[in-house]
């Protein structure tokens, strides 16, 4: 892609950077695109989406990949860092007419060697779901455009169902399907479930159980993207009106709500403990709000236009004991960096509890994620526990920061608030990208969030009678902000005003719910390159690369620093 010819503005895009792990690097045979690899013309086309699914094979080759371009489908073994991509063997191809591939999910639960589930969106308001392996189209949802005529934006598995997904659309309704049942002939009829602030879920009112089980409205215009917590319970939703919400997705309570600074939010992404979520947008801006607080902590701003994906790095992610470690950029090195991120969201939690909660030493809490952007360029984040842990003294060594006030909840508390002393917002700050700033309550507290079998109230809930999900949900509502302890008096009143007028963008400026740019840390990127000549629209972490895509169609591999295992030509990177 950026490694032919010269001149430049061929120049201007970067093949290599180096962080504190070390040197990573494009590799252009790994580099997946159409079979011919020539561009298409990407004008009033959908966004160039990734999906992937590792099937466990006994080859080593187990990891497959799905790509939509323009009107096309794609499915190819991923060989990733290990050799080079063979685009003349797509395992399944498909040309749609009249419509477009918008976004694809695989199940991971259910997918093997034989046999993989893939749902695709499209661009007219259809569900399909598919079998590449199998070359099989199994169903079609929506067919006849009854449910939504609108273009599907996000599709996904609910979180350890086999059977159960969610779709997204640009009217700004979400759908929950089953595979097993089916649409009906005829628009179907809706009965309220739960209303409350800027959103609604109906049931799908029928004599016979059928498709959709549930529909969601969410708040004013098109729903761009929604995100499950990594334990399945919890959904974030991010629309054009410029809303974060966040559910309960069994209870269909709403947890909490962010405000974007201005212009709609496009992405939208959680930490590997669930902790904290990230959203970007049109105000070009990366926003990180913490799930325990409900409350903005950060701003990050690198790029010069929209930010269309945002994703966390679980295998940079790190928690370390004394003094940063030196990096060589050797494998050696890279695995001691990697075995935080192999651990899954319940390992995760678990560990960032221990080290917090029954450690007196000092701890460095690092979470890594990156961001992408219409303005073609790639962006890495550093949040670190000068931002998450503010109580302590500043240090000029981030790990040196005494964070042992933050070891445990004040007494009394149920994880939901923090109310000790001094937790007033510090005075504006000079920009950085560690600052201190207000309270966040440590791990552990919100230990409940991240026990018990995944999504597996979903299913029941999908299941239940109306009568007892009404009884079910006579429950006093969920309030949103319950830790103000933060926030002065006059705030406070601010705040009352802002639950009455929230979607109203001018009064939510300068309130808890969008604060000013001056009111948070502001994060500066570790580094921002410019890698494409289009608009990038895919940004997902590997746990030996890290894969970027733009709109021209090419889906490149960037190997992290030791695991660059195939040569390259002199003069290719």
């Amino acid at each position: 892609m950026a490694t032919e010819g010269g001149g430049k503005e061929m120049n201007e895009i970067k093949t290599q950077f180096t962080t504190r792990e070390g040197l990573y690097k494009l590799l252009p045979h790994s580099e997946y695109s159409r079979p011919n690899r020539v561009p298409f013309n990407s004008q009033g086309s959908n966004p160039v989406r990734v999906s992937f699914v590792n099937l466990n094979d006994q080859s080593g080759n187990g990891d497959r990949l799905c790509f939509n371009v323009g009107r096309e489908l794609y499915f190819y073994i991923y060989k990733g860092v290990r050799k080079a991509a063979d685009l003349s063997k797509p395992i399944d191809k498909r040309i749609y007419k009249g419509t477009q591939p918008t976004c694809h999910d695989f199940n991971h639960l259910t997918a093997t060697a034989e046999s993989v589930s893939l749902l695709v969106g499209f661009s007219a308001g259809q569900v399909q779901l598919i079998d590449p392996i199998k070359k099989e189209t199994s169903k079609l949802f929506n067919e006849e455009r009854l449910i939504d005529k609108s273009r599907v934006t996000c599709v996904k598995w609910v979180p350890g169902s086999e059977s159960l997904f969610l779709v997204a659309h640009s009217s700004g309704n979400m759908y929950l399907y089953n595979v097993e049942h089916t649409c009906g002939t005829t628009a179907p009829h809706y009965q309220l479930l739960k209303q409350g602030e800027s959103f609604a879920v109906h049931t799908c009112k029928s004599k016979s159980t059928r498709n959709p089980l549930l529909k969601w409205t969410v708040g004013e215009g098109a729903l761009n993207e929604f995100a499950f917590s990594p334990d399945g319970k919890f959904l974030a939703c991010v629309s054009q009106d410029g809303f974060l919400r966040v559910f309960n997705f069994d209870s269909v309570e709403l947890h909490g709500t962010m405000k974007s600074y201005f212009g709609g939010l496009l992405c939208v992404c959680w930490s590997p403990d669930g902790k904290y979520i990230v959203t970007g947008g049109e105000d070009d801006l990366v926003t990180v709000w913490s799930f325990v607080d409900c409350r903005v902590i950060a701003r990050g701003h690198g790029h010069k236009s929209w930010v269309s994906v945002v994703a966390f790095d679980p295998y940079t992610t790190s928690v370390e004991e004394g003094d940063p470690m030196e990096f060589s950029g050797s494998d050696e090195d890279f695995q001691d960096l990697l075995h935080f991120g192999r651990d899954r969201a319940n390992s995760t939690q678990s560990r960032l509890s221990k080290r917090n909660s029954t450690d007196s030493r000092p701890v460095s809490v690092t979470y890594r994620f990156g961001s992408v952007g219409q303005d073609t360029q790639l962006c890495l984040w550093d949040l670190t526990e000068d931002i998450l842990f503010p109580h302590q003294p500043l240090s000029r060594a981030r790990t040196h920061t005494n964070v042992m006030n933050a070891t445990s909840p004040p007494a009394g508390s149920n994880g939901n608030s923090v109310t000790t002393p001094g937790n007033s917002v510090p005075p504006p700050l000079p920009r950085s990208n560690s600052l201190p700033h207000s309270a966040v309550s440590n791990a552990g507290s919100k230990s409940s969030v991240m026990d018990g079998a995944i999504a597996s109230g979903v299913s029941k809930f999908a299941t239940l009678s109306l009568h007892d999900r009404k009884e079910r949900h006579h429950e006093k509502d969920h309030k949103r902000n319950h830790s103000m302890g933060h926030i002065s008096s006059k705030s406070s009143d601010k705040l009352n005003l802002v639950t009455k007028t929230k979607t109203d963008p001018a009064k939510t400026l300068g309130t808890p719910l969008c604060p000013r740019m001056e009111d948070v840390p502001l994060l500066e990127p570790l580094i921002c390159k410019k890698i494409a000549h289009e608009r990038l629209t895919v940004l997902i972490f590997l746990e030996d690369c890290i894969v970027t895509a733009c709109q021209e169609g090419f889906i490149c591999t960037w190997g992290r620093p030791g695991k660059v295992v195939i040569s390259h030509p002199p003069g290719s990177i």
